[in-house]
């Protein structure tokens, strides 16, 4: 059962001000990855009162299996409204499973420039990682069987949904 997005959003606004206090960061970017991400990263900014432009960030075309796949039908352009070189990044998704897609957006982050850092924070985690990746800042841990899949529906209002995913033919 997953809990309200208030309420998640709430503890990882506070878990990211005390992150942000004991390293000493003062003037963090946001980054979402569309389109969750971007939701969910539009409340945290809002919450942390940060001034810099929110960022947003459309991996697309930075996909592991996009020669696969074939494009997404509803690629936005990426927005990163200041400069990446020298600053302390805060990366936001909506659910981290693989970690394929943080990878994605690291890959697209580094094209804009180097970074001092770069911190995860997620509404939702689950088991499943294929890839070395580790959120700081995780709203909500979830178990879920291979069947099942966890959905953020929005954007207004934010709603986590739990689905049953279709029986490969």
């Amino acid at each position: 059962m997953t809990e309200p997005v208030s309420t998640l959003l709430d503890r990882m606004a506070d878990a990211l001000r005390r992150h942000l206090s004991e390293q000493h960061i003062t003037d963090p970017a946001l980054v979402g990855i569309h389109t969750g991400g971007v939701w969910v990263a539009e409340q945290l900014h809002q919450r942390l009162g940060l001034n810099e432009p929110l960022g947003k960030l459309d991996i697309s075309f930075y996909r592991d299996d996009f020669s696969r796949m074939g494009m997404h039908p509803q690629v936005r352009p990426s927005s990163l409204p200041f400069a990446v070189d020298e600053r302390h990044i805060l990366l936001v998704d909506d659910v981290l499973f693989t970690g394929r897609t943080i990878r994605a957006a690291m890959n697209e982050l580094f094209d804009y420039g180097r970074p001092a850092s770069v911190m995860l924070a997620v509404l939702v985690e689950r088991d499943g990682r294929e890839l070395p990746i580790q959120a700081q800042v995780v709203g909500q841990h979830l178990k879920l069987r291979a069947d099942e899949q966890v959905k953020l529906r929005g954007p207004d209002p934010l709603r986590l949904d739990i689905v049953q995913l279709e029986p490969a033919s």
